[in-house]
């Protein structure tokens, strides 16, 4: 027998290879995207899942905890949250152990809507006249259930101390706005310088002036140009709201006649307290609108209004509805309806 030689490499195994195999084996790729595909689906759904039981949680605990407490806060609808008047407001509220979140809005017709459709509770932002417009417009039923105050409009001069020195043929400016202009007719009306066909309501307009039988000649411009036509020497007198006042270099205080706040003519412009009909005993909600009774809130108004505020604490919820009846019932009848 011969012996192997030890010099002699081994020759690797070919016969694979020669036989039509695939050689040494190789990892195979495989493909992972419909899984990933799969499972970032699954991991979707279950997050939706997860946010919205949540959500359902977190509402079904603000719904189940009491109205006024920090988890269901009231929500109320005001212009000018930061004025002292709500400032005051929230701070006799939570001495009173009620929790509020005064909502902010830049205009006088968002919260009607807001209160109807459950967004805000309540909203004290306007008088009666303008819920009046807002429940006649469309249909609906929105309350008052307190009052805040009257803010007199005023007729202001730079020529004249007293309404008696107006001299007839006169001119006097007033807001051209159907609001503004139809109170402006009404303090022109009380203080006996102009006449009107009919008795007054706050929806009569220039075309129910007897322009032959008033004393002087009212015309219509925009509200900020009243103080500047103060000095056209064929203007007497100007009537302006308190923003406008101090445009002409007056105060307040230095009006020459203005609104009776007592008077039936006043009470469209009472500001209110709204609520939906269904709340109108709420004793939280009548509560909250106790607050401007205050000693407190009513300097806080009066700091706002430069001390002509006029405070309409004297009429009960009962009373208010009875003034918002009665104008709907003058918007309807101008309207034809």
């Amino acid at each position: 027998m011969s012996s192997a030689n030890p010099n002699t490499r081994s020759q690797p195994d070919l016969s694979p290879l020669s036989a039509g195999g695939l050689g040494p084996e190789e990892p195979v790729r495989v493909n992972h995207t419909k899984r990933n595909v799969i499972i970032a689906a699954i991991v979707i759904v279950l997050l939706a899942a997860l946010a919205f039981f949540g959500y359902r949680g977190y509402a079904a605990k603000q719904a189940s905890a009491a109205k006024g407490t920090p988890s269901n806060p009231v929500k109320i609808g005001v212009v000018g949250v930061t004025n002292p008047d709500w400032v005051v407001f929230k701070q006799q509220a939570q001495k009173l152990g009620i929790s509020v979140q005064l909502v902010d809005f830049q205009d006088y017709t968002s919260e009607d809507p807001a209160v109807d459709s459950g967004s805000l509770d309540m909203n004290e932002s306007q008088h009666i006249l303008l819920l009046a417009n807002y429940n006649v417009k469309n249909h609906k039923d929105l309350q008052p259930i307190g009052a805040t105050g009257v803010f007199p409009l005023g007729m202001y001069s730079t020529k004249y101390k007293d309404v008696s020195q107006i001299p007839a043929g006169a001119s006097i400016p007033v807001p051209n706005d159907e609001t503004n202009l139809s109170r402006a007719l009404g303090v022109l009306d009380q203080a006996k310088l102009i006449k009107l066909k009919h008795p007054w309501t706050p929806f009569i307009s220039q075309a129910d002036l007897d322009e032959s039988a008033s004393k002087v000649k009212v015309v219509p411009v925009k509200g900020a140009q009243v103080p500047k036509s103060l000095n056209d020497p064929d203007v007497a007198a100007g009537i302006m709201n308190n923003d406008f006042v101090a445009d002409a270099g007056l105060k307040p205080s230095e009006s020459i006649f203005r609104d009776d706040p007592h008077s039936s003519h006043a009470r469209p412009y009472i500001n209110v307290f709204i609520v939906k009909k269904a709340d109108i005993n709420n004793p939280l909600y009548l509560k909250l609108a106790g607050i401007s009774h205050t000693k407190e809130f009513k300097a806080a108004l009066q700091q706002k209004s430069k001390g002509t505020c006029v405070f309409a604490d004297q009429y009960s919820g009962s009373q208010l509805r009875g003034f918002l009846s009665d104008v709907e019932n003058d918007l309807r009848k101008s309207q034809g309806a």
